[in-house]
């Protein structure tokens, strides 16, 4: 009943005139750069980071909660259209819904992935509502060791657990712990990789890292593979932008199991949304197997559309919950997001709940007039999204560079903030270039100072005695499920290679029995 007192006032606070204009921009905003094959949510909010610090606490992370929201809306309208995701967790909605494209039922297919959004993404609010002010009270319980256990469980996961290379990924975690640890220790005054250069006493700013790596890195990836084409393979759109009665009634089960499959990865640090669309798409495709006539196939079937989008929906949801009761990042948006509140000198957690309940409950209660915002752009306006897709790429990219060093000199007013950004974006292009993920980079970043003034705290207060390192029933199960969660992955990995080799054994013999 608190909850729900709670969010009622904070609907007084998010249904105010500028409040509903940050809304309506961040929902636009996510959308356009869903739309655009390349850019992102996470690109959308770092780009937004440094021009926000005049407003208001509570306006900018409404809008950024529309910018995030919205770039799954936008990501399903390419894959569909176009079969081209914005993000890998659009991957899993190219399978069936462009085939429904092909096959004249493009606005079905929209229609099916706006509602399964919107369906994915209300229900994890309402959960939201209830669950992440228990969250922040059961996280009052959290000292330094279970901090430290805490990011521990988030830098291991995101570098081995979500990468395709544990090498790599866990590449991409050094890299980013160390822009972290850069400048004067706040304990001992030690400089740490300064260089003796001054402007690094400070340390890198995390905005400036952000801003380089997702963004201008982007740009320096995309030029190098800019080709002179004409983007005129969008499917027409054109039709009757909603669902009849069996299609809705088709549908409904697969939204609702997607729902239930991606609810739980909200608060599993594995990449976002990446992993419960697949597994939502897996688990329609295995169903409709059984059917007495199977509907995957080259006509493109409802329900393979539906699971991954109520999935990718529902796991961006309660990453929010997560967010704002535990401090817990699972994807770069929701990194970047974390950079915010700490630049605006807010912590996540219990004390967030009592120290700022107006930003925390107008956020809540402003996830669900994006989600109506967005079903409202996205049902009927889809194909003049897909119109965002003639931008010339030299245009386009070249003003998003323009903004990365806009943004970056008006918070900072330095010549070498410029240097440092041109020199981070540089190493994000090499990163990309040879597959090296960003998500870990960006954890590292952001998780690495928590990391590492727990540890201390955990030592200084236990006469450096490790063990109280997992001393607790909590840090012994974040340890306890992240040795499974490896154990899972190296034993999947390993039996998916066997399986390589038997079938590229098996083809070799065939092709020796053909040729002699």
């Amino acid at each position: 009943m608190d909850a729900l007192m709670s969010l009622f006032e904070g609907f007084t606070h998010a249904l105010t005139p500028m409040n509903l204009l940050w809304v309506l921009v961040g929902c636009f905003l996510g959308t356009a750069v869903g739309v655009l094959p390349g850019l992102g949510s996470s690109m959308a909010v770092a780009l937004l980071l440094p021009m926000t610090f005049a407003l208001d606490p509570t306006g900018a992370f409404i809008m950024f909660a529309g910018v995030y929201f919205g770039g799954l809306f936008g990501d399903s309208t390419m894959a569909i259209l176009m079969n081209t995701p914005g993000q890998a967790s659009a991957i899993a909605s190219t399978f069936e819904g462009h085939k429904m494209a092909r096959n004249g039922r493009a606005p079905q297919a929209l229609a099916t992935a706006a509602i399964g959004a919107f369906i994915g993404g209300f229900i994890s609010c309402c959960l939201v509502v209830f669950v992440a002010p228990a969250l922040a009270d059961f996280s009052s319980n959290f000292g330094p060791a279970e901090f430290f256990a805490l990011a521990l469980f988030a830098f291991v996961a995101t570098s081995s657990v979500v990468a395709d290379s544990v090498l790599k990924g866990l590449m991409a975690l050094v890299l980013g712990i160390g822009f972290s640890v850069i400048g004067i220790d706040s304990v001992s005054g030690t400089e740490r990789f300064t260089f003796g250069v001054p402007e690094l006493f400070d340390g890198v700013s995390l905005v400036t890292v952000t801003v380089a790596i997702l963004a201008l890195g982007e740009v320096f990836f995309i030029a190098s593979r800019i080709r002179r084409k004409v983007n005129d393979n969008t499917i027409n759109s054109s039709g009757r932008p909603f669902l009849s009665r069996k299609e809705f009634g088709e549908a409904l089960p697969a939204w609702l199991r997607g729902t239930a499959i991606g609810l739980p990865f909200g608060v599993i640090p594995v990449g976002g949304a990446d992993v419960p669309t697949f597994m939502s798409y897996g688990l329609e495709r295995k169903l409709d197997s059984r059917r007495e006539h199977p509907k995957f196939g080259d006509k493109g079937a409802i329900r393979g559309l539906a699971g991954p989008e109520s999935a990718g929906s529902a796991t961006t949801g309660i990453a929010m919950g997560a967010l704002l009761a535990l401090g817990l990042p699972i994807s770069a948006t929701a990194a970047i997001m974390l950079a915010a509140f700490r630049q605006y000198g807010l912590q996540p957690g219990p004390l967030l709940f009592d120290r700022s309940p107006d930003l925390v409950w107008g956020l809540l209660a402003s996830f669900f007039i994006a989600m109506v915002v967005l079903l409202i752009i996205n049902l009927p306006f889809a194909p003049l999204w897909a119109k965002l897709l003639k931008i010339p790429d030299p245009y386009l990219y070249g003003g998003i560079a323009v903004f990365c060093g806009l943004g970056i000199y008006a918070t900072s007013a330095s010549q070498f903030e410029l240097m440092v950004l041109l020199g981070i974006g540089i190493i994000s292009f090499v990163l990309k270039r040879y597959g090296v993920p960003l998500a870990p980079l960006m954890i590292g970043m952001v998780l690495g100072p928590l990391a590492e003034s727990s540890l201390r705290d955990a030592l200084l207060a236990s006469g450096n005695d490790v063990s109280t390192l997992a001393s607790s029933p909590i840090t012994i199960v974040l340890y306890v499920v992240l040795i499974g969660a490896l154990l899972y992955t190296g034993i999947g990995r390993v039996l998916a290679r066997q399986r390589q080799k038997k079938t590229a054994a098996a083809t070799s013999r065939d092709s020796e029995s053909v040729s002699s």
